[in-house]
């Protein structure tokens, strides 16, 4: 059987787009997006288009190059896009088969590779006909393969609230079931780059609606609480500060801002060495009072400050986007209750490492600011 191509839809816009992006050490260097770049200090530089409203590519169109792949890799990300869009999966489908081809085949229709083949592995996908996937050639159909992957998809349970890894992992059953999380970000950057910025709406709608304040992107990403943001990421008047004060009451509930594993939860020293957090901190006091902090794909890790009590999540456990972490209080180095928040790229804890989250997480589609 040979499955029908799906519907061409509108063509997107020219993709020629000067981006300004603050790197990891400090200076600023000006992007097009369509040389974007996976090595770029990760800055998941994805362009804000309004959330797929413009309508997916047509793959047999004139496509971005988004390094490292070349124009089929591409185009073929760009069927794997236009058949979730038909199927009417939401965006964050998109996301997570994007990112399970990149692992499984870098995003290259490949046939049988002799033996370095695993088992009968075929196409995007490396699914095996073997095991019902289909014939030969049907798998090695991009279109047929990703109907495929989407069709299984939909059968677990929950799918759309899963870590990337855990999903994919569902429909693949491979060997290696972490490979998956490291895509994320660069299968992210291609979603948004072909297709609108749909990374960017709802995480589980299919009316490509943008995600509103603290809803799950498609991305993946949230909000940790809605507050308006108050003394910001390395101004002139503090060109030491490595996040941003999220102003808001205490007791707030904190939220994870992504699937991740916490790196660590702490109560931080004080400038005289002292691990007094269960009190109220104060100007000049030093150290981030009760803290977490979280690994996230692509190595991206992000800071949790000045928290009222004990972190209710442990070292090494896995969250998931909007899980809450702990309550909002003003321990440690603080003049009051809020949360310092801090977003750092390549798991590089120290300032080098650390980026503005005002512009990240508008990035991710979640972006910070909203009033409480």
């Amino acid at each position: 059987m040979t499955l029908r191509r799906p519907r061409k839809v509108v063509l997107l816009v020219a993709l020629v787009v000067t981006l300004t992006v603050l790197c990891c050490g400090g200076s600023v260097t000006a992007l097009l997006l369509s040389g974007l770049n996976s090595s770029d200090d990760n800055q998941l530089l994805n362009a804000s288009y309004g959330c797929g409203k413009g309508g997916i590519v047509d793959p047999d169109s004139k496509l971005p190059r988004i390094r490292p792949y070349g124009a089929e890799q591409i185009r073929n990300a760009a069927i794997i896009i236009d058949v979730g869009a038909e199927l009417k999966l939401p965006p964050r489908a998109w996301v997570i088969a994007v990112a399970t081809a990149m692992q499984e085949s870098r995003l290259s229709n490949l046939g049988h590779l002799g033996s370095r083949n695993d088992h009968d592995s075929l196409g995007l996908f490396q699914q095996r006909p073997s095991t019902g996937w289909g014939t030969p050639r049907q798998v090695r159909d991009p279109v047929y393969a990703a109907k495929k992957f989407y069709q299984k998809l939909k059968t677990i349970d929950g799918w759309e609230k899963m870590p990337l890894t855990r999903a994919a992992q569902s429909v693949q059953i491979s060997a290696y079931p972490d490979a998956y999380a490291k895509h994320e970000p660069l299968a992210t950057e291609i979603v948004n780059s072909l297709a609108d910025g749909a990374a960017q709406a709802v995480g589980d709608s299919v009316n490509l609606e943008c995600a509103a304040a603290g809803q799950v992107a498609a991305s993946g990403w949230t909000i940790p609480l809605k507050a308006p943001v108050g003394s910001g990421f390395r101004t002139p008047h503090r060109p030491t500060h490595q996040g941003v004060d999220l102003s808001v009451e205490k007791y707030r509930p904190i939220l994870a801002v992504a699937s991740g594993v916490v790196s660590l939860v702490k109560c931080d020293e004080d400038f005289r060495g002292r691990k007094t957090c269960n009190v109220d901190g104060y100007p000049g006091k030093g150290g981030c009072g009760w803290m977490v902090e979280i690994i996230h794909a692509g190595d991206v890790m992000t800071r949790y400050c000045h928290l009222v009590q004990r972190p209710f999540v442990r070292e090494n456990q896995q969250v998931t986007a909007g899980e809450v972490l702990g309550r909002v209080g003003s321990s440690g180095n603080s003049s009051g209750p809020h949360l310092h928040f801090e977003v750092h790229m390549n798991n590089d804890r120290s300032s080098a490492g650390a980026v503005d989250p005002v512009r990240f997480m508008q990035q991710q589609g979640a972006p910070l600011g909203n009033e409480g």
